[in-house]
């Protein structure tokens, strides 16, 4: 009797010591936003933003920073926000606005001068999210509603792809009758953070659709992205951020879009009403996705694993090109793959569909630099095949197969995060049971 009186208390300090160890290593999350639209001749028609959020458990700090700019990477914020802020791993996640300034000219020393103006507001932003860490409270979701976008490489007659802008006997030049195109994905995904008292804090909002909508209309923009995030936050009193993610998004363009100019000084002016009300209805999606959400009764937990992979070119082989990736699990059902590139979203669909079988939450952040190369467009070989702009056109295209190499190893990762995919020959722990079930028949009276 003393023995089990021993055993129960051994237990009940071994669950205290657990409940209090995880009290004492809590989710921690900082974020922040800083304006990142240098002094520029050309028109603004809205300032471009960098917000940021950082998260901290398990002796990793990780930060993601949403930047309104069409690519951009930086081996000098990595490292600065390494040494200064103890960073383990920064993502820079691009919405892809294709109205950034200087967007199409070459590098000069005014871009190189807008660089760095770039990277000193960012790494200050990672700082301020740092210094203004709290307990946190993390939840997610997704939701599904009718497409804002289509697939804009459309199968033609010869079998082969081509893109929305070019008509044919059949179909109009970028697709005026907003002919649903696909294949796409129309779930918006949204993690939410909040604080011990439940004030929303932080909205990462991640969807994957081309942000250019007002593409050549020679002044600065953030396009939908923009846009969307500036809703969610007045929806929330402006006392969140709402971070734009941008997933794999290579090969799919918005429903609504305005007409091109031919140039600065085109008497044709661009038309930002497509913009505004594709931002507009992004961002109601969110707002009620965002406000049903729950935290979760897992807290505390960060787990990541980063890794490379080498691909040479399609066409060039002379091409070494070192994609760098981030998997990333939120208190143990938040699953974030996280790749640099416009990946094609056949790739973000076939991950999504294996990782639903693990019964999780995912989400895929394309766009989003860490370190290495940009690799570029990324299609699945159907689309490689198929052909089209970002499919089989340019030199310097990856190798056929490397999009799906890469979700591969995703999965991959989240399997070894979670404890499932073992180190050595299995089955370990398993204990047979009784090859037969023995019933006593009753004897008959």
């Amino acid at each position: 009797m003393q023995t089990m009186k021993r055993l129960i208390a051994t237990m009940l300090l071994f669950c205290f010591f657990i409940k209090v160890h995880a009290a004492d290593n809590p989710l921690m999350a900082g974020t922040s936003k800083i304006n990142i639209t240098p002094k520029t001749d050309e028109p603004v028609h809205d300032s471009l933003f960098a917000r940021c959020v950082v998260l901290e458990a398990n002796g990793k700090r990780v930060a993601f920073v949403s930047v309104d700019l069409a690519i951009f990477t930086s081996d000098r914020i990595v490292n600065a926000c390494k040494q200064q802020y103890g960073i383990t791993q920064l993502m820079l996640c691009s919405s892809h606005t294709h109205s950034e300034p200087l967007l199409f000219e070459k590098m000069s020393p005014q871009k190189k001068a807008f660089a760095a103006f770039y990277e000193d507001q960012i790494i200050k932003a990672v700082g301020e999210s740092v210094k203004n860490m709290f307990k946190a409270k993390v939840s997610a979701g997704h939701k599904s509603f009718p497409q804002l976008g289509f697939n804009r490489l459309i199968e033609r007659e010869d079998g082969h792809a081509r893109e929305s802008w070019f008509s044919d006997s059949e179909y109009t030049s970028e697709n005026p009758e907003r002919i649903p195109f696909g294949p796409v994905d129309p779930e918006v995904g949204v993690i939410k953070i909040e604080d011990e008292q439940g004030q929303p804090l932080a909205i990462l909002m991640n969807y994957a659709m081309h942000a250019d909508i007002v593409c050549f209309n020679y002044a600065v923009s953030a396009d939908y992205p923009g846009v969307a995030s500036r809703k969610v936050e007045e929806a929330f009193d402006n006392k969140v951020n709402c971070l734009f993610i941008q997933g794999a998004g290579g090969n799919i363009e918005s429903l609504q879009i305005s007409s091109r100019r031919k140039g600065p000084n085109d008497t044709f002016q661009t038309d930002y009403l497509p913009m505004e009300r594709t931002g507009e209805l992004l961002a109601s999606q969110v707002i009620k996705l965002a406000r049903s959400l729950k935290p979760s009764e897992e807290t505390g937990s960060l787990l990541l694993m980063t890794d490379s992979l080498q691909f040479t070119g399609r066409f060039n082989k002379q091409l070494n090109i070192d994609v760098h990736i981030s998997t990333i699990i939120i208190n143990k059902d938040i699953v974030i793959a996280a790749c640099p590139g416009e990946l094609f979203i056949q790739l973000q669909l076939l991950w999504k569909s294996q990782m639903s079988l693990a019964a999780v939450k995912p989400f895929l952040f394309g766009y989003s630099w860490s370190r290495g190369k940009w690799p570029g467009y990324v299609a699945d070989v159907r689309s490689a095949a198929l052909g089209g702009y970002g499919a089989d056109q340019g030199g310097d295209l990856i190798q056929v197969g490397a999009g799906e190499a890469i979700m591969t190893r995703h999965l991959e990762n989240f399997y070894k995060l979670n404890g499932l995919m073992r180190a050595t020959p299995g089955p370990t722990g398993f204990k047979a049971g009784s090859q037969w079930k023995v019933i006593a028949v009753p004897p008959a009276k």
